[in-house]
Order: structure tokens, then sequence, then C-alpha cells
């Protein structure tokens, strides 16, 4: 995939199609509002259902697109937006074919409305490395990337109410530098800021340190006609890295929401991946910050009506993810009794667990 070619002028004459027709995105890529002219490229179809798009040769299609042009600093930025993201650059020229490949036409419609938010979200992290990282190393992280932006998106949608904590206003918060010092499947963001303090004006600039995990949902299977949970079990690093005796832990269903997902669906995604269950109706627990010192990462928690007879417990995982994770069967008064002696000792769990153990009876006579 090569680097377009400047122009003697510093200007070159780009054609920009698919996700990069959107205004928005265009700007954060370009780090500027830049216009472009309608444009058709000919013989092509455009490809994709997920972030990004394809083109292929295609002998009865087009594809509608935006030219513009381009001085070579934009260039630069343009063109490593598209080598991380996988869209091809394209310089407007006669004998050039581009692209290749399967699957269904690309749809802006669907596009706007699954992925838009998200991919405008990641765009800002993928440019605030531009100039700082190489291609290859963004692009690899590139999917984690975007399970971050639709966190990003999230928060931005589901703004928290605000009765008694302070409301946010524009100047409350002065970043004067971020880093990633560490960036794999997870990622470390450190901030130098100085926030609003409660007596007036700013505190000195502090450095904070925030891990990045995604936002994740977990779900608590309850047979309300049996009145039994279903209790998911599995190795954990976190405890053991803090020195357990047991990093054997009994949870919720849980797993990270993916990009384009929304948490209903990857609440019932993760209960097929790690019980083999299909859900009934979920109902929401509460959703929080677990660890907001130090963790970005955002809980979305539900209870899920599901029937539970005496072979619904197995082991399960998906081999890929070297998940071994075994299934556990527990009546209610078995399971408060977990709680009392502590072999609970995770917090979406006990959360789940106190939500049912307030709204079983209700639950009961629905069921009955």
């Amino acid at each position: 995939m090569g680097k377009p070619e400047v122009a003697l002028n510093d200007m070159e004459q780009v054609f920009l199609y698919g996700p990069l027709r959107d205004d928005r995105l265009r700007a954060v890529v370009l780090g500027c509002d830049r216009a472009g002219a309608p444009a058709l490229l000919a013989d092509h179809a455009l490809l994709g259902e997920g972030a990004v798009a394809a083109l292929a040769p295609h002998p009865d299609g087009s594809v509608e697109g935006l030219a513009l042009a381009l001085e070579a600093g934009l260039l630069e930025r343009l063109d490593f937006y598209q080598r991380v993201c996988g869209l091809e650059p394209m310089t407007v020229g006669p004998g050039r074919s581009w692209g290749g490949g399967e699957g269904p036409l690309w749809d802006a419609l669907a596009w706007g409305e699954v992925w838009a938010a998200t991919v405008r979200a990641t765009a800002g992290d993928v440019m605030r490395l531009f100039g700082r990282a190489e291609v290859a190393a963004v692009r690899v992280r590139y999917p984690l990337m975007l399970v971050r932006g639709g966190s990003r998106a999230r928060a931005e949608r589901e703004a928290g109410a605000t009765a008694v904590r302070r409301a946010a206003a524009e100047g409350d918060l002065r970043i004067a530098s971020q880093r990633q010092p560490y960036a794999r499947f997870f990622a470390v963001e450190e901030y130098d800021i100085a926030f609003r303090q409660f007596g007036g004006g700013h505190s000195e600039t502090v450095t904070r340190a925030v891990f990045l995990s995604g936002d994740a949902v977990t779900v608590l299977p309850y047979d309300p006609v049996r009145d039994r949970v279903l209790l998911v079990e599995q190795f954990r690093p976190g405890p053991f890295a803090r020195g357990d005796r047991q990093p054997w832990l009994l949870e919720a269903i849980a797993g990270r929401i993916d990009a384009g997902e929304t948490p209903e669906a990857a609440a019932r995604r993760e209960a097929v991946e790690e019980a083999g269950l299909t859900l009934g109706a979920l109902l929401p627990v509460g959703n929080y910050y677990p660890s907001p010192a130090a963790k970005a990462e955002y809980l979305y928690s539900y209870l899920a009506l599901c029937d539970l007879p005496d072979d619904a417990a197995g082991v399960f995982g998906l081999e890929g993810e070297a998940e071994d994770i075994r299934g556990h069967l527990v009546g209610f008064d078995a399971l408060m009794q977990l709680m009392a002696s502590g072999e609970i000792c995770n917090a979406p769990l006990m959360l789940s667990v106190l939500w049912l153990q307030r709204e079983r009876a209700a639950l009961r006579a629905g069921a009955a």
C-alpha cells in the first residue's frame, strides 16, 4: 500500500470513499475542516460491513466519493490514518486500479448508525499517535482501539446525572501532556493534568496513570422457577498477581463489549461462549465504574431470566483465548451462603446477587 505522491506544487488530488466521506471523521483525521467535490469512481464496488470499507474492481459498479486537493502535511496525516485502518490511499489519475476481495456491499446508512461514533472517537486516539508511533505498531492494535472508541462513544451518549456532584464545565480540566507508555491487549495512559478544586481555582499539575481495558458486561443467569443461578469459575490473573492463594473465582458471566456491539448483544454472546446458554429477558442491575481511581473500565451488569435444568452446567470457553470455564448451578439459599462466607469475592457478582435478593420475590411471582 503506497503513500500518495505529492505533486510539485505540494498539492495532490485524492479520492476519499466510504467512512472518509463523513465530515466529522475527516476533520479529525486532517486536523481541520476540508470539503471536497462529489466524485464517482467507475468500474468498482465498495465492500464491507464493519468499521472500514474496501474497494474491489466491478465492471458494472461505481463508488461515490469526494475529490479534494491536499497539501503535503495533510497528505501525511491522511496516509497515516488510512494505512492504520486498512483504507487504501488513492490518488486521482488514469491507469489505476485498486483493491480486491469479496463481501457484502458497504452500507453508508448502516455504518452511520452502528459505527460512526465509534470510528470518530477511535480516529482521535489514532491521530494522537501521528508522528509518535510507527504505522505497523498502531495498526496491530487498531481492533482493540475500536473497543476503546466504542467506550468513548457510549460515555458521550450516556452522560450521568449531576444532582449532587459537580457538573463539569469547559476549562475545569487542563491537560498539559498525555503519554501511552504501555499498549498491547490493554493499555496504560499517563496524563499531566490540573483539575478545578471545590474551593476555587485549579490544582497544581499532577501526573495520573489510567489502565484502559474497554467497557464490559456481566450477566447472572437466574431461573425463577427452580430458584437457582448459574455461576462460572475460572482462573483470574488479578488475584494471582495480588498473591491470593485461591486465584480461581466464582463470577457472573462476563466479557468486553466488542466494537460495533451493544452491551445487550455482548451479554448474550458471552453467555453462549462461557456457558452455552441462550438468555431470556435481560434485566439491568446497574452501570458503574468498578475502580474509578485508576481504571477506565465501565461495567453494564444484568440479571437474565433463563431456563437452568440440571444439565445446564458444563465446561466452556473459547479455545483460541485459552478459556477454561466451569459452570455451577447454585440454589438461592446456597448462593447467599457463598456471599456470607466470602467465597463470592468480586464486586459485579456481589452487586448482582444483592439485586436478586431484593427482586427475587417479584421475579418468582411473575414466573408463577
